[in-house]
């Protein structure tokens, strides 16, 4: 057990599309006092030995015995800079991920966090603590949508603090509502077990596939209005499951909102959805109303365009737009789809830790 076998185990989910999309998801490992955990904006698919920061985990137990501000702001403002002080001389130029604390508390050596849609299809559903607690029994357990960072940490140590009370072992599989899964061992190995026994058995009551076989990007003239509306670039998507998505307003409702915190710093919380013949005005009522300039515009009846500052922010707009979609379709055998509240999305757009992730990834 080392870092190697860290670095091995994130770059193996960190590569694979159907586990990881961008900046999403993180890893740890503990070697004693010592938790070794990704480094914030920082892609699994890339990581090496020196993306990880070396924290002490005694300074970081410390965390919990102390008081912090009710108002969240100043509450994780106060905790990051905690946080800060926990890493090691030498790891002042990289900032720990901000569920440093929750990986900390799981007592494996091992924690790997992702966010698949597969996974999200339930996390983000609107019977999935009961269809997970169908699925899984008393293997894992659900944690209610809660925001990321220090209350988040709480509320899983509570958590988890009951569920050894009650089962005498300490819990492997942690869901999060809107958020995605953590999971814990001891060895890469078992890592790997959990996460395909995760996926094989939500599999089992997925009613269909999403379909991207005959979806089409390219640069046309609505790209170039969006990108002349913002500001930026544009990307142009149509066909396949896209184009039953924009038929119209109706169809377009199960992904008109936002599930996860990674679809909100990389595709946006507000997508817009207008008519053809009514862009800029639908688009200037968009931005008056949200406040924004949105990330993913819908076209009724021709498709959707991901924006950006850059191609590549253009092109993971709608890459985390097709995930929302996958999410979406595998929600349906649990329910359908179910959003983050708009509390929880005000939080994420406002929040401190994601725009610095959002602009380490340059989006």
């Amino acid at each position: 057990m080392s870092l190697e076998n860290l670095v091995e185990v994130s770059r193996y989910y960190g590569k694979n599309p159907d586990y990881v999309l961008a900046g999403g998801g993180n890893t740890s490992w503990k070697d004693g006092d010592l938790l070794y955990v990704k480094a914030s904006g920082m892609a699994l698919a890339d990581v090496e030995s020196a993306s990880f920061v070396k924290m002490d985990r005694k300074a970081l137990a410390k965390i919990w015995g102390k008081n912090y501000p009710a108002e969240a702001a100043e509450r994780e403002s106060a905790v990051l800079a905690d946080m800060m002080a926990a890493r090691l001389p030498g790891e002042d130029q990289k900032r720990p991920s901000v569920e440093a604390l929750l990986h900390d508390i799981m007592p494996f050596t091992f924690v790997v966090h992702l966010h698949p849609a597969k996974i999200n299809g339930l996390t983000c559903s609107r019977m999935g603590e009961a269809a997970m607690k169908n699925i899984f029994g008393d293997e894992a357990i659900w944690i209610p949508s809660t925001n990321p960072g220090y209350i988040l940490s709480k509320t899983v140590k509570t958590a988890m603090d009951d569920y050894y009370t009650r089962m005498n072992k300490n819990v492997a599989i942690i869901f999060l509502q809107n958020h995605g899964v953590f999971v814990g061992a001891d060895t890469v190995e078992h890592i790997k077990e959990l996460y395909s026994g995760i996926m094989s058995n939500i599999a089992l009551h997925i009613q269909r596939e999403p379909c991207f076989s005959d979806e089409k990007r390219e640069s046309n003239e609505l790209s170039k209005l969006f990108a002349e509306l913002g500001g930026e670039m544009a990307i142009f998507a149509y066909g396949g499951e896209v184009a039953a998505l924009v038929k119209d307003c109706s169809s377009f409702k199960p992904v008109s909102s936002v599930f996860t915190p990674d679809h909100i710093v990389y595709a946006g919380s507000d997508p817009l959805f207008v008519e053809e013949t009514d862009i800029r005005q639908g688009w200037e009522n968009h931005v008056r109303k949200t406040g924004r300039d949105p990330k993913i515009a819908a076209v009724r009846g021709r498709g959707i365009c991901g924006i950006g500052i850059t191609e590549k922010a253009a092109t993971l707009a709608l890459d985390l737009f097709r995930d929302s979609i996958k999410v979406a379709v595998y929600s349906e055998p649990f329910g359908g789809p179910c959003f983050m509240t708009a509390d929880k999305i005000d939080f994420i757009n406002n929040w401190e830790v994601e725009r610095f992730r959002s602009n380490v990834s340059g989006k």
